[in-house]
């Protein structure tokens, strides 16, 4: 490696780390696949040597070129191009919706089947063409297929019998265990022509079974008539059932529609870039020099660029900050859709599906050290999760020391402390990168909620499962076991939950028809479980609920909820209507009382009436409000900046001062251990996230 400087990883695949270095010979970026071939099955070490040999067979400009490869650390290190426009799959995810032109549908697919004729000329299958494998170069111009890590040499004509690749692009040959050779190829291309003119995937199932049923039956959702009757065409005869009546790679490539398109690549592409003449800034008219300086988020006066208008703002406060501070963005087009606190976590989600975290070490402990002044600022650095470059994430949420996140098909994927088996992989084991919770595979879950040492997670079908810790029945299983795996939630009275939250000893969930249902301890009837007289003295007292229970206190036994947060000992809950009210312990004003209020009954929060409240959260002695009109407001214990604000009348909410700019809206709020984070959105802003 001492010829290369390592920048940063970009992925971890099945057989090693992929590594973006740099050639210090020439400073070009390249990319750096280390596969650690020792701690490998014969098999394994066998496809690594594979993909070197079918990488050293292939020179193509349509095609991830090869560089070189040597031994270091007990490892296979692998050199080969950078493809910096990054994948397909991202590409068509950034489409937003919109469908591509057929004319650039065309370009793509005719640079993939140069790419893949001088593929099969050499005898080579891919076996696993895929949008995640073929990937773009800067100007998203230029297509480069890669990956050939499960690539076989043909001797002859042979038929190849492994059933290998992305299940989604897998050819029916394939999934009835056939033989099969170069039409299997035909069939995955003809399944990203698909994608790239559909912007979703041909084959599509919940499971494996229902995929294959799917793939065997050739069914898939119409293309659209925007395109011509040739392509339609075109794509129907790559997913033909039988692989002979596929058309070949030559065949395809007679096709009118796609000689007009390679003549177009040959004549294009190889053009002399003609010199671009760059006039002063004098000489342009005024919104031509607006435009210089960005995508109409950016402004200029007297000639001066000015600053940008951020598209999202994140504030945090507690612990040493005593009053709200902006935290860093990743950048100015950052677009922060949801924010997550866990003990020692400050996690975030973008527009475009990417999660960062921001590291500030030694932050995020009770103690202080003697001598240190306690409201100095930590430096919080964001840093993207390693390894997502193939998922988009639509959802995180942050435990004690682990974290889960959702991907958008989907798929939950945790990480961190193992302990109480809250990472759900069936163990206790602690866990670095994020991984796939695999006993959830076959379900599509649409949120999940991490308590301090237990998780629940809801999907599409309103399915609830849980697991970790089950002490207090907070897992709602009926019983106080604890489980590594995620166990089905019984769920009552054929209600549909539509989110899940989870709080220290205890869950709730939210139904499509607002309301709530509660398990686990209800001390201080935090659940509000209790069955109250109309005067609010208790009939029933409920300490805890090893299976899900409807609330049932007055007054908000029959209120429709619509937002709900868990503390220590008490809980907050803001109806359709936006009253927020709070039930549980107000020993520290947590409650929004100014006394301390021994009745075990909800109460509406009075100096919350003037305002629609819209969001809420708690933290372990504090609670958190947002209003429609973006005001935030906070109460209970003041120590240690709890509540971003001045200790004064600290049971009685009152407004937090965010040091904005401009009017803006509030995206999330999270509370966790004295820790508050708040995204927010410029009410007036402009322009589209990039991230």
């Amino acid at each position: 490696m001492e010829k290369y400087e390592k920048i940063r990883v970009v992925g971890r695949g099945a057989y090693g780390t992929v590594h973006l270095c740099r050639r210090l010979i020439d400073k070009k970026l390249v990319i750096i696949k280390q596969i650690p071939v020792e701690q490998m099955t014969r098999e394994e070490r066998q496809a690594a040597i594979n993909e070197v040999k079918v990488l050293s067979m292939l020179h193509h400009p349509n095609i991830i070129e090869y560089y070189e490869n040597f031994l270091e650390d007990k490892a296979l290190m692998i050199v080969m191009e950078y493809a910096q426009g990054g994948t397909f799959l991202e590409y068509l995810q950034s489409r937003n919706n919109n469908l591509l032109e057929e004319e650039e549908i065309l370009k793509f697919l005719a640079q993939m089947l140069l790419s893949l004729q001088h593929v099969h000329s050499k005898q080579i299958l891919h076996r696993d063409l895929n949008s995640q494998n073929i990937l773009l170069d800067k100007k998203k111009e230029i297509v480069k297929i890669g990956d050939f890590g499960i690539s076989k040499v043909l001797s002859s004509k042979s038929k190849a019998y492994t059933v290998v690749g992305t299940p989604c692009y897998i050819s029916p040959e394939l999934c009835e265990g056939k033989p099969y050779n170069q039409k299997s190829d035909i069939w995955a291309l003809g399944c990203v022509l698909y994608e790239l003119a559909s912007l979703k995937r041909a084959f599509e199932a919940a499971n494996l079974p229902a995929l294959i049923l799917k793939i065997m039956r050739g069914t898939f959702a119409p293309i659209s008539d925007h395109y011509s009757e040739e392509l339609r065409s075109l794509i129907l005869s790559m997913l033909h059932l039988d692989p002979n009546k596929r058309p070949d790679i030559n065949q395809i490539m007679a096709q009118p529609i796609i000689i007009n398109a390679l003549l177009h690549l040959h004549t294009e592409m190889g053009k002399i870039p003609c010199v671009r003449i760059h006039r002063p800034l004098s000489s342009m008219a005024g919104n031509a020099r607006s435009r210089v300086y960005g995508r109409g988020n950016m402004s200029s006066r007297d000639g001066i660029p000015v600053k940008p208008v951020s598209l999202s703002s994140v504030f945090c406060w507690g612990g040493i900050i005593n009053t709200p501070v902006k935290l860093p963005l990743p950048s100015s087009e950052t677009q922060v859709t949801q924010v997550s606190a866990g003990r020692t976590q400050k996690a975030a989600v973008t527009k475009t599906g990417r999660l960062f975290v921001w590291e500030s070490p030694g932050v995020g402990s009770e103690s202080v050290i003697p001598g240190a002044v306690e409201n100095s600022m930590p430096a919080f650095i964001p840093r993207y999760l390693e390894g997502q470059a193939a998922v988009t994430i639509q959802h995180v949420s942050c435990g004690d020391l682990f974290t889960a996140c959702l991907t958008d098909r989907g798929i939950l994927m945790t990480y961190g402390s193992g302990a109480s088996g809250c990472l759900g992989h069936g163990n206790f084991n602690d866990v670095g990168q994020a991984k796939i919770v695999e006993a959830l595979l076959g379900y599509e879950v649409i949120l999940v909620s991490c308590g301090t040492s237990h998780v629940m997670a809801v999907t599409n079908e309103h399915e609830v499962f849980s697991w970790g810790r089950g002490d207090n029945g907070r897992l709602g299983l009926g019983n106080q076991e604890s489980f590594s795996s995620p166990q089905p939630v019984p769920i009552p009275n054929n209600l549909r939950p539509s989110s899940v939250h989870c709080g220290v000893d205890c869950s709730m969930i939210l139904t499509l028809d607002n309301k709530l249902m509660c398990c686990g301890s209800n001390r201080y009837n935090k659940l509000v479980l209790d069955e109250l007289a109309p005067d609010g003295s208790c009939t029933k007292l409920v300490e805890e609920a090893c299976i899900l229970t409807l609330m049932s206190s007055v007054p908000t036994g029959a209120a429709l909820v619509k937002d709900v947060a868990i503390g220590t000992s008490h809980s907050a809950i803001v109806t359709v209507e936006g009253q927020c009210y709070t039930c549980g312990s107000n020993q520290f004003g947590q409650l929004g009382h100014d006394t301390e209020n021994p009745s075990r009954q909800p109460h509406q929060v009075k100096a919350l009436q003037p305002y629609k409240i819209t969001k809420v959260a708690c933290g372990d002695t504090y609670t958190v409000a947002a209003s429609e009109d973006g005001e935030i407001f906070s109460w209970g214990k003041s120590a240690r900046g709890r509540l971003g604000r001045s200790d004064e009348d600290s049971a009685i909410p009152k407004q937090v001062q965010i040091p904005a700019d401009d009017q803006f809206s509030i995206v999330s709020i999270s509370c966790s251990h004295g820790n508050t984070l708040i995204a927010t959105k410029p009410l007036h802003g402009t322009g589209n996230s990039l991230d």
